[in-house]
This record gives structure tokens, C-alpha cells and sequence, in this order.
């Protein structure tokens, strides 16, 4: 990752990790958006074409203030109408763990794209483990702050899990890794060994094979 994709303090740090993975002058979208943070990121510093998709009107109110192109809807409705192969890259961020069908969506989202990346957070983390082990509870940590009765997550995965299941799908991993940052976290660090313990969140970048 070079200095210049780290400039930008408000963006988490996944998603400068997400930034430094982008080619210059691509067609993105940004699935999940939120107030485009990384879309504006890459517009100003990779001069992509990027347009996003978000659930909120109050976020895509504020995409549209900074100037972005940003569709208000449910992605895993809106993706279907788009035709093969009209990105170049696209990403969803911190989501996966929320969708129904994960399958479905991610086959929807390489025939939109020639290339995906996925962050999601790492449910196999020392931490969950440990809550498990001498708490007996469902565990909350920084990355999933949630009780089991109000949590979106519908999806425990950890990082290995999800590389056994794109190998099940017969989807190619083209680039990997995992980091250790909270949630809304702008620092961090990448994980090099005893990923599945140590690290929070993992992020791939996927093709089909």
C-alpha cells in the first residue's frame, strides 16, 4: 500500500486498504456506500468512474452533495439489471455477513464485474473465541457490536470458512489479506500469520475461475 492511498484520516482502514487495490481511470461500483468515503476517495484520487448503491436516502442525499453518482435502492435487487461485464471492479464492504443468499449475489456480482472485493469481518477472531470459551455468550467485540437479538449478521464466517466456500463456487482469490482494525477504525495492520486467530476482518479481491 503506498502513502498516498493512506491520506485520507476519515476513510476506515479497510477501505484504504480496499482504495490501494484500484486501478486508475476504472469503472466501480460501490455496493453499501454509505456517505461515499471511498467513492469520493477514488474519484479524487484515481479518477475513476465510480457509482455507488445505498439503501439510505439520508446517505445518498449526502453522496449527491459531494457531486457522486449514487443509485437509492436494495443492491441485491438493483444488481440484476445490470448488464455482464459493466465494471471493472465491485465492492462490497463489511456486508457480505448481512445477505441471504450469499452465493447468488456474489455469481451476480462477477457477471456485473470482471473483478469483486470483499471485506467482511472475522467471526473465528481470539477474541469471539474467547467470549465463547469462558463466557459461554454470543460474542461482542468492536468489529461485531451487536446482541444476537438485534444483530444484522445472519452469516458466521471466518476467513477460513469463506476461502472453503469460494473453492466450493469455483471462484479464484487474485489478491488477499486480513488486517486488525475496529470497525470505524482509520489505523490498523495487516495480519501475515495465524490469520483465522488474529485477524478482524479479512479482505479478498475475486475473479471467476
Amino acid at each position: 500500500m503506498s502513502n498516498a492511498d493512506l491520506k485520507s484520516p476519515a476513510m476506515r482502514f479497510d477501505l484504504q486498504v480496499i482504495a490501494s487495490w484500484v486501478d486508475p481511470h476504472t469503472r466501480v461500483l460501490d455496493l453499501g456506500c454509505g456517505k461515499g468515503d471511498l467513492l469520493s476517495h477514488l474519484r479524487e484520487q484515481k479518477q475513476v468512474k465510480g457509482t455507488g448503491i445505498e439503501l439510505s436516502e439520508e446517505k445518498v442525499a449526502c453522496c449527491i452533495e459531494r457531486g457522486l453518482t449514487v443509485l437509492q435502492g436494495d443492491f441485491l435487487e438493483e444488481v440484476r439489471d445490470y448488464p455482464k461485464d459493466c465494471f471493472d471492479l465491485v465492492i462490497l464492504s463489511q456486508t457480505l455477513q448481512q445477505v441471504t443468499d450469499p452465493k447468488n449475489l456474489l455469481t451476480d456480482l462477477l457477471r456485473i464485474g470482471k473483478r469483486v472485493i470483499v471485506s467482511f469481518p472475522n467471526f473465528a477472531h481470539w477474541s469471539c473465541r474467547m467470549q465463547i470459551l469462558f463466557q459461554g455468550i454470543a460474542p461482542v467485540t468492536d468489529q461485531l457490536p451487536y446482541e444476537w437479538y438485534n444483530t444484522p449478521n445472519i452469516r458466521v464466517m471466518s476467513i477460513r470458512d469463506f476461502k472453503r466456500f469460494l473453492r466450493m463456487i469455483k471462484v479464484r482469490i487474485v489478491r488477499e489479506v486480513a488486517i486488525n482494525t475496529h470497525q470505524r477504525d482509520v489505523k490498523g495492520n495487516t495480519v501475515r500469520y495465524l490469520k483465522n486467530i488474529r485477524a478482524t476482518y479479512g479482505i479478498m479481491m475475486l475473479e471467476q475461475v
